[in-house]
């Protein structure tokens, strides 16, 4: 696999003034974790988008800073401008090689249901992202499912069914649902189970933040970044 590589430069512009880097040509973002400083740097909005498209928030990358090889890091977070979709802020958590992390990975469709084929079934994806915990050097792209196995109406791929490495956990009940094949249905019957899908994740992930689940600090870190966001949003909006 091709080694990843963010070139970064530190910047001294906060708050407002970030707007006059963006207008640059470069990202602002911040790089926290492994119990070290945070430090706020730039980097090229077109480097940016290309290790984005090739990491997504699961790939290990390499950073430098001013000519500094910093270590190993992920793409924690990022936020795009919601009328331009112009990417505008990024998180990068550095890692330790030793500690496991919490990382989001999408999901990865592969091959083709004989049921939907075959029988005329209606493809059913409960899910397109887990949560996993893992050490930073068995990381994943992504989980791939294997449709293939779905052979006839109302076959169902679980959680538990998944094929991973044993060096992986995923931080999900095994027993939800990724996707399942329903019996064929109207075009208005289709819409309405898909919301119904999408009210029952949605009270789920309620029901956790209620009874204050925590979904990983990666290290403890998490609280130490979130102050950092706030502080830089707060100034942003001065």
């Amino acid at each position: 696999m091709e080694t990843l590589e963010i070139i970064a430069q530190t910047r001294e512009q906060k708050g407002k003034k970030t707007n006059q880097l963006r207008s640059e040509g470069y990202v602002p973002g911040v790089v926290y974790g492994n119990k070290k400083e945070n430090k706020h740097i730039k980097i090229n909005n077109i480097d940016f988008k290309k290790v984005l498209s090739g990491a997504g928030e699961s790939t290990l990358i390499d950073l430098s800073i001013d000519g500094k090889d910093i270590g190993k890091v992920i793409i924690n977070d990022y936020q795009t401008d919601p009328v331009t979709d112009k990417i505008i802020h990024f998180d990068l958590y550095q890692v330790r090689m030793d500690k496991k992390i919490v990382a989001k990975v999408p999901i990865n469709f592969i091959g083709e249901s004989p049921a939907v084929k075959n029988e005329g079934g209606v493809l059913v994806k409960s899910h397109n992202i887990f949560e996993i915990n893992c050490l930073p050097g068995d990381l994943i792209h992504d989980l791939e499912v294997d449709l293939s196995g779905l052979g006839h109406v109302d076959d169902i791929i679980r959680v538990k069914d998944l094929k991973i490495s044993d060096k992986i956990e995923i931080l999900s009940n095994p027993e939800v649902v990724v996707v399942t094949v329903a019996p064929p249905r109207t075009d208005k019957e289709i819409e309405d189970l898909e919301e119904k899908v999408k009210e029952d994740i949605e009270g789920v992930e309620g029901a956790k933040e209620e009874s204050g689940e925590d979904k990983g600090s990666k290290d403890g870190e998490e609280d130490k970044k979130g102050e950092s966001e706030k502080s830089e949003k707060k100034e942003e909006k001065k």
